[in-house]
């Protein structure tokens, strides 16, 4: 095995799942600005994740729909005013090759 290839700066941190609420403690060392105080009156450094194995429908088996950004909303107003120019351009093309 490689040496000095890991990180030396593993902490206890407190994963969140914003999807259900679940929290779970464990040691890594990514990077964050948040925090929370755990179950043992302890604050630790917080880290928000969208989907864990407490909401993962490979772990739970059940199927859920999980849109915790409103990532379909973003990508309609996003992509809507292409949608609209490609509409017009449509039209006129059609209005350009009647006439």
């Amino acid at each position: 095995m490689k040496k000095d290839i890991h990180p030396d700066d593993y902490r206890m941190v407190v994963f969140k799942d914003i999807s259900n609420e679940k929290s779970f403690l464990t040691r890594s060392c990514a990077p964050t600005k948040e925090s929370i105080q755990w179950e043992d009156g302890n604050e630790y450094p917080l880290i928000k994740v969208e989907i864990s194995n407490t909401s993962h429908p490979f772990f739970t088996g059940k199927m859920k729909f999980v849109d915790t950004a409103g990532r379909i909303d973003k990508f309609n107003k996003k992509f809507a005013k292409f949608a609209s120019k490609n509409k017009a351009s449509e039209v006129e093309e059609e209005a350009n090759a009647e006439g």
